[in-house]
């Protein structure tokens, strides 16, 4: 018997329930009481299934029509209702938490309204396939009157609101199914390939008393598997990688979801493979004359200081030039991430091999010539064991140092290249990008988590990678801003020993602002540094790209963020951060110390670095004006 603590009457726990299916052979068998009926409101039933699937947060902005769930927490201290107080922030508290610990997050927004709110960042956790469990009071208007305010218009469903970016939504009326339709939303979410999910609950479902229903413990609903590839389709793509002239791995945020990173690192040194990541957003950006290296992915799979690593995968590179004949795509969306297709991703000439879980993101632009359908950890591993099989040590060392031997010398060579230009703009003021992010990266700790929405900013000096001493990258390729401050303060939740620093440009932070106040009320010690250069930046680089009159006169519409300008340090301090402002570079490195010291107590602390305006356009801080004095 298990005793679930929850507020009014004490829920009452009867009889275990069997099991109906015997374990699987070498299973281990459930605990007794891991299966059992409780008595309660229908909020306690959400919430004692929550708790046994291994809840901790509750990621929220509450409303009047959640009142059932809410009185169900009261006494269930175990479980933490984080408040945020604006929806967008509250997902993307529960998304950076997801993606620091692997765990769903919970979350929980105010009916129609919130679930409208939040649509901006569920977009966001829906493009990188985050395992969240979203809920939602609902007011239902079938029932009664059909005009009801904070419901769905009449003939609409509530969840017709999230459905295109969720992986399933429901709505639950009847109390007694709450603890199965939250079992069903976790299991969902964390089926690979993962995505949100979405749950509204009636108010009276939640309000309901005296209902009885089951509740399970995660492990006997959430089924982890690894599925194997074909052991042909394995020993295919393993005699293409040694056969190639000049293979090319391109890999996306999958294999860390699949823990592969270290068995692509084997591989990759093992046959020589260059590696390059494949980021959203990238294609369209070049495509209309952005040449940044885009951050838009959720993190870095690959150790950045490698030899073997090339950076972000373009299709004109100097790289590909040279004559890709292989390119295998691991973890990775397929190619073409642009509104039209105007030019070749792939090669002419080039095999691709394609290498995942998720098929439905294998394959919809570019042809494939062959595919292993399977967890990506598992491939990995075969393949490498298929090539020991037919290939002697001494040829497979062959193989790998030529190959070796030449996409270093071209890394090396591109690295000490940026970092010459780089050290050009040292020693400016305001203080320049380049040399913002070197000292950023050298102040941060071996192992600090960096979590990023700083679109132009240049991240090549940060030490990005898997293992304990590298730095980890945490960011978002679905580019709809306002994510940064919130998965910051999620990632923390997730990793409380690990630093976090929340590195964001000026326009992201004022979407997503009110998450200082978050990290203040419960003492979140998030380091922010705000990148502030009072522009959209990006948006005036691809106006400028576009070449036309915006570009020709320096009139950039609505992209300078001067007159006034923001102060983030008060804005910080108007919410319980303390901080300060950075204006010389001499002035940097000892603000981060402090920072860092700040944190290292227990306490958030915020950086505004006035940074200077790159690329063309710079110069310009025309803006529309208008005065109605």
């Amino acid at each position: 018997m298990k005793d679930i603590t929850t507020r009014n009457s004490e829920p009452q726990i009867s009889q275990r329930e069997p099991g109906t299916t015997p374990p699987a052979e070498g299973m281990a068998l459930p605990p007794e009481d891991s299966t059992w009926t409780i008595e309660g409101t229908g909020g306690e039933l959400v919430v004692a299934q929550a708790r046994a699937a291994g809840v901790k947060y509750i990621f929220a902005n509450p409303g009047s029509f959640e009142s059932g769930l809410f009185d169900a927490l009261t006494d269930a201290p175990e479980m933490h209702v984080i408040l945020g107080l604006h929806e967008g922030l509250v997902l993307s508290m529960a998304d950076g938490y997801h993606k620091a610990t692997g765990k769903p997050a919970f979350v929980n927004v105010h009916a129609v309204v919130g679930s409208a709110q939040m649509m901006g960042q569920l977009y966001n956790a829906h493009w990188d396939g985050s395992a969240l469990v979203v809920t939602a009071g609902m007011l239902d208007s079938e029932t009664g009157g059909d005009e009801v305010v904070l419901a769905a218009p009449p003939g609409f469903s509530q969840k017709e609101i999230v459905r295109p970016f969720t992986k399933m939504c429901w709505e639950v009326r009847e109390p007694g199914t709450l603890p199965l339709m939250i079992r069903r939303a976790f299991k969902e979410a964390m089926t690979e390939p993962q995505g949100p999910v979405y749950l509204a609950m009636k108010d009276m479902a939640l309000e309901s008393k005296n209902v009885r229903g089951t509740v399970l413990p995660a492990e006997r609903f959430l089924l982890k598997g690894r599925t194997r590839p074909a052991k042909a389709a394995v020993e295919a793509a393993a005699r293409m990688l040694v056969e190639a002239r000049r293979p090319l791995l391109v890999i996306g945020d999958d294999v860390w979801k699949s823990g592969a990173q270290a068995e692509l690192l084997v591989l990759s040194e093992q046959l020589g493979l260059p590696v390059a990541d494949q980021v959203t957003a990238q294609a369209e950006m070049v495509a209309k004359g952005l040449t940044i290296d885009s951050p838009f992915r959720s993190y870095h799979c690959f150790p950045v200081r490698h030899p073997h690593y090339l950076g972000n995968f373009r299709a004109n590179s100097d790289w590909m030039k040279r004559g890709v004949d292989l390119v295998v795509c691991i973890g990775s969306r397929d190619f073409g991430d642009r509104a039209a297709l105007q030019t070749h991703d792939v090669p002419a000439g080039a095999r691709v091999i394609r290498i995942g879980i998720n098929t439905s993101a294998m394959g919809r632009n570019y042809p494939t010539d062959l595919a292993l359908v399977g967890d990506i950890k598992e491939s990995l591993v075969e393949i490498l064991e298929a090539v020991t099989s037919f290939l002697s040590p001494e040829r497979r060392m062959k193989i790998a140092a030529e190959r070796s031997a030449e996409v270093s010398a071209f890394t090396a060579e591109s690295t000490e290249r940026a970092r010459a230009a780089e050290q050009k703009n040292f020693g400016q003021s305001p203080i320049h990008p380049d040399e913002l992010s070197q000292v950023l990266a050298e102040s941060l700790e071996a192992n600090a988590v960096l979590v990023c929405e700083n679109i132009t900013a240049p991240y090549r000096p940060f030490a990005f990678g898997f293992r304990d001493d590298e730095q980890m990258f945490l960011g978002t390729a679905g580019s709809s801003l306002g994510w940064g401050v919130g998965a910051a303060t999620g990632a923390k939740l997730g990793m409380p020993d690990r630093q976090v620093v929340c590195f964001i440009g000026d326009g992201a932070v004022m979407y997503s602002a009110a998450g200082f106040w978050t990290q203040a009320r419960y003492n979140i010690p998030v380091l922010t540094v705000v990148a502030n250069n009072r522009n959209y930046q990006t948006v005036r680089l691809v106006y400028h790209g576009y070449k036309g009159r915006m570009a020709t006169r320096g009139h950039y519409a609505a992209t300078y963020l001067g007159e006034p300008d923001i102060d983030f340090v008060a804005l910080g301090k108007s919410q319980g951060v303390n901080g300060e402002k950075v204006d010389h570079p001499s002035q940097l490195k000892p603000a981060l110390d402090r920072g860092k010291s700040a944190t290292r107590a227990g306490k958030p602390y915020l950086i505004e670095v006035a940074t200077a305006r790159s690329g063309p356009g710079a110069e310009s801080v025309w803006y529309e004006h208008m005065d109605l004095s």
